[in-house]
């Protein structure tokens, strides 16, 4: 009889062992919902192309984790480390100044010498922004100006930008790079509009730029809009821009943006005609310079709060604002992407958040050698959930079939309205990340990465998982 008791004392042992040695493996390693397998099969996308985490706020271990710690390109979700890191080191309230300054006060209108602009890397200075910062002047007594207008980017130390390097599309505004004098994201709108009376294409500038000429050799077509932006061909020929291809009747107008200008020759185009709009003339030339220690203040424009700022840029994947934020995260001047990089990772140690495999380019996304792993992102985004800039981080993803990149995504499901992501996608490369709510409000973290030559077809995997998080 003591010899049966001790052998059932013997197995309750070994079994409450294995039971103590199998549950954590159980909270850390579930496996992939078969949905997203399924979905992931059919599009032809092998489980090792795929990174997944999908964690709790609350809790200790991970729900699912596959692939979690495989450095891979995140395409825009980049960005949450940097709009994230900004919150933190910046402040939500953190804005940019650009000033106009002089030599000597005006006299009846008139400034005998140079305007100088001077940036400190202000990712909204829109049209209308400028303008003001235009009114302003006027309206301090300064009409006519003999002198140059001198642009001054000295906030920021940078290296020459390519346009053209990251996919051989110069003219795409998104490749604009970083500027601490960036002005109306450094591009042009045209409005394209289908005439079907006159059988042809016409084509209205609604950004002021002096001196434009637009070359419309554009056609008329019935045919179906679809992808309507790959059947236009614009191209730069001197002082004028050309414009062939076709647009269909059947897409109405549509905004065509450019960047087809230095940076340089867009600030004059739009000053010249802005000032001039204004009552104003320039007799000088405009040129990059610095502004004299000397210098007075004669009119400011101030951004709006980085929290904002960086509703704009995670909603709607704003990569130019995103590289503009980047290096006034720096903590020298002037800035670098350099300085920007270090400050970042200083920021990381701090936080006790382990990314060793994180590698920062621009902070945007539209990179080939930016990487984190699913891991990385999830740690970032639970520390993110416990930060008091939570709130801001939060408020300015896309919200599930509501608004942003997800505002035509996943309307007609549980994750609708309750799943707040930010969206990546580049040739190779497809990703989500962020914060989703299930049936019982509980919250998760949610990361899926892909990096696959099909990865283009890996949305209803996506799908599929933020679902099943959401229906849990």
């Amino acid at each position: 009889m003591a010899q049966l008791s001790s052998l059932l004392q013997q197995q309750r042992c070994f079994f409450l062992l294995i039971s103590i040695l199998i549950l954590p493996l159980r909270a850390m390693s579930a496996e992939l919902p078969l949905s997203v397998t399924q979905a992931l099969k059919e599009a032809g996308i092998p489980l090792s192309s795929i990174a997944v985490v999908v964690h709790a706020v609350d809790a200790e271990h991970a729900l699912v984790r596959h692939n979690a710690q495989q450095a891979m390109n995140p395409a825009s979700v980049m960005k949450l480390v940097t709009t994230y890191a900004a919150l933190e080191l910046l402040g939500p309230a953190y804005t940019w100044k650009t000033e106009a300054l002089v030599d000597a006060l005006p006299l009846g209108g008139q400034l005998n010498g140079p305007l100088y602009l001077r940036g400190s890397g202000d990712p909204r200075l829109a049209l209308e922004q400028f303008w003001l910062l235009l009114r302003q002047l006027n309206a301090r007594g300064v009409s006519a100006i003999s002198g140059d207008l001198v642009l001054d980017r000295s906030a920021f130390a940078l290296p020459i930008h390519d346009p053209a390097e990251f996919d051989n599309e110069p003219l795409r505004p998104y490749n604009a790079g970083p500027d601490a004098l960036l002005v109306n994201l450094k591009s042009l709108r045209l409005t394209l509009h289908p005439d079907s009376e006159q059988k042809a294409v016409s084509v209205i500038t609604e950004t002021p730029s002096s001196g434009l000429r637009i070359e419309n050799r554009l056609l008329l077509t019935q045919d179906a809009c679809g992808d309507w932006r790959e059947k236009i061909r614009p191209k730069i020929i001197g002082e004028s821009i050309e414009l062939s291809g076709s647009l269909s009747a059947n897409c109405g107008d549509k905004a065509l943006h450019l960047s087809p200008w230095s940076a340089d020759v867009q600030v004059e185009r739009l000053f010249r005609t802005l000032w001039r709009e204004l009552g104003g003339t320039l007799n000088g030339k405009v040129r990059e310079g610095l502004t004299p220690a000397t210098g007075r203040l004669m009119a400011v424009q101030e951004s709006p709060p980085l929290g904002e700022v960086v509703r704009e840029i995670n909603k709607y994947s704003n990569n130019v604002m995103a590289r503009q934020v980047f290096p006034t995260l720096a903590a020298e001047h002037p800035a670098t992407p350099e300085g920007a990089r270090r400050r970042i990772k200083a920021w990381l140690t701090d936080k006790e958040l382990k990314l060793p495999d994180l590698v920062l380019d621009n902070g945007s996304g539209l990179s080939r050698s930016e990487r984190i792993t699913a891991d990385g992102l999830g740690q970032l985004l639970l520390a993110a959930w416990k930060s008091p800039v939570m709130p801001e981080l939060m408020s300015s993803l896309p919200l599930a079939g509501i608004d942003g990149t997800l505002k035509k995504r996943l309307g007609n499901s549980a994750a609708s309205g309750r799943a707040h992501l930010k969206t990546g996608y580049l040739e190779g490369v497809r990703a989500i990340a962020g914060y989703t709510l299930d049936s019982r409000d509980k919250r998760w973290v949610v990361v899926f990465l892909i990096n696959d030559p099909k990865s283009r077809l890996g949305k209803p995997a996506m799908d599929a998982l933020l679902r099943w998080v959401a229906e849990r």
